[in-house]
């Protein structure tokens, strides 16, 4: 990686380029980042790839107009271009008087979100890793048959913002992760299982527990049927809960609630989820994946209290959405690359975990469904809430999971499922930037056959 000094070095210039080509406002971007990626089948390495992606956005602003380009040239010549393109590219948008530029902040959080140890641990501890999490699969259970995929991922990224208002800023960050894929099988039935692992420390990484728990997901789901339509509690797992979560993400951003695209518009301090239910957008969250001191456009990151106590508090803002409605950004200025510009999004996104133990969830759940995996989350409607899902799972009976049922449908709204939440689980789990603790909803409608 080169070092900060280089980058810092080569985004003043560009903003210097940028003024004397006549911009009032310029911004520059610059990240360079690295991929690894491992994948293990059978013992032997499947694929292995290493990728790297390095470059700068320019974004700038004159007669409230804004203009953006980018480019991996960082030669004098390529940064004049880009700059030249940028203003060029100013002329054709249209006056906008909200457009800024955040002003330095009066403090960054200090995060530890970079571990050496990922870039000193070898190619083979590595492999050595996706390798472990199978072998533990395997001898969970003699059932476990198929490893679809066994793979290791590390990134790293330098992220460079400096703007024409004084800002200045880098930091370095890492994280490292494990996931499995497998299938079991008895007789003629078959069932996938899955776990994941992601951290900022390498060390931290547990294969060998997501290999058996990838297992456990597959052979407990053998013999799975259908059982008949039904009204009846509904515990959601971790990660189907995070995924249900994952629908309001972007209903919870203003610029869909400026653009009329959200189901939350117009609701600050209204109830919109049970009283159990609190969410949190928190880009400071220490040993969050997606932690980091500044957002994509240097703005510091923060917690943010959306939904609390089952009512509305507020949405996520960048820069520019935030001065539409008068308030300071929330630091959700998120770019996906250098190529683009800030959109306003999420970060460790997640509901906050409750007191109660998931034995325990289930216990008092009495008559229900405990349901560990949904198909079609994609085709629900972001924008009015509504989702109709297959959903497989374990049968709650006089509250003991008994036997495997899959094969059922459920549909309702978003709004309706948060509000009929009356009981939140002691174990938020993380998959990636999203997660969310067990939670049970007390009566929903499953059709079955």
């Amino acid at each position: 990686m080169d070092n900060e000094e280089t980058f810092l070095g080569t985004a003043e210039t560009a903003i210097s380029s940028a003024l004397q080509l006549g911009a009032q406002l310029a911004e520059a971007y610059i990240c360079n980042s690295k991929e690894l990626n491992i994948e293990v089948r059978e013992g032997r390495v499947e694929t292995m790839k290493l990728a790297g992606d390095r470059g700068m956005g320019l974004r700038v602003m004159r007669d409230h107009r804004t203009g953006f380009s980018f480019s991996t040239d960082f030669s004098p010549g390529g940064i004049k271009a880009a700059a030249t393109k940028a203003l060029a590219n100013c002329r054709l948008t249209v006056e906008d008087r909200y457009l800024q530029l955040p002003s330095p902040g009066a403090f960054y959080p200090e995060l530890a979100i970079y571990d050496p140890g990922i870039r000193e641990a070898t190619v083979e501890q590595k492999i050595d890793l996706a390798r472990s999490m199978e072998e533990a699969a395997r001898s969970y259970d003699p059932r476990v048959n198929i490893i679809e995929s066994s793979t290791y991922q590390d990134g790293e990224a330098q992220v460079t913002v400096v703007n024409s208002l004084g800002l200045k800023l880098t930091y370095r960050g890492a994280y490292c992760g494990v996931y499995l894929a497998l299938t079991a099988g008895e007789g003629d039935d078959s069932q996938t299982g899955f776990a994941l692992d992601f951290d900022l420390k390498y060390q931290a990484l547990k294969p060998e527990e997501v290999g058996r728990e990838a297992a456990l997901r597959a052979v407990r789901m053998l013999g799975a049927a259908p059982v008949t339509t039904r009204k009846a509690a509904v515990v959601l797992d971790p990660y189907v809960a995070t995924g249900f979560l994952s629908l309001i993400g972007p209903a919870l951003t203003s610029e869909a609630v400026q653009k009329g695209r959200s189901l939350f518009a117009g609701k600050i301090d209204t109830k919109v989820a049970s009283s159990n239910i609190t969410v949190i957008d928190d880009g400071a969250l220490p040993g969050g994946i997606a932690s980091a001191p500044f957002d994509g456009e240097g703005v510091a990151t923060s917690r943010t209290v959306l939904i609390e106590g089952g009512a509305l508090k507020g949405y996520l803002y960048n820069t520019y959405t935030a001065a539409k409605d008068g308030l300071q950004s929330t630091g959700n200025g998120v770019r996906n690359s250098f190529k683009g510009t800030p959109e306003v999004g999420v970060t460790n996104f997640f509901i906050e975990p409750g007191s109660i133990p998931v034995d325990q969830l289930i216990s008092e759940a009495g008559n229900g469904i405990y349901i560990t995996d949904v198909m079609g989350m994609h085709t629900a409607n972001p924008i009015s809430g509504d989702f109709s899902v297959g959903v497989a799972g374990l049968l709650i009976e006089g509250g003991r999971l008994t036997r495997p049922v899959r094969g059922m449908a459920l549909g309702g709204n978003i709004m309706e499922l948060l509000a009929k939440v009356d009981a939140v689980g002691n174990d938020l789990q993380f998959y990636g930037g999203r997660g969310s603790p067990t939670l049970r909803v007390s009566e929903m409608t499953l059709s079955g056959q």
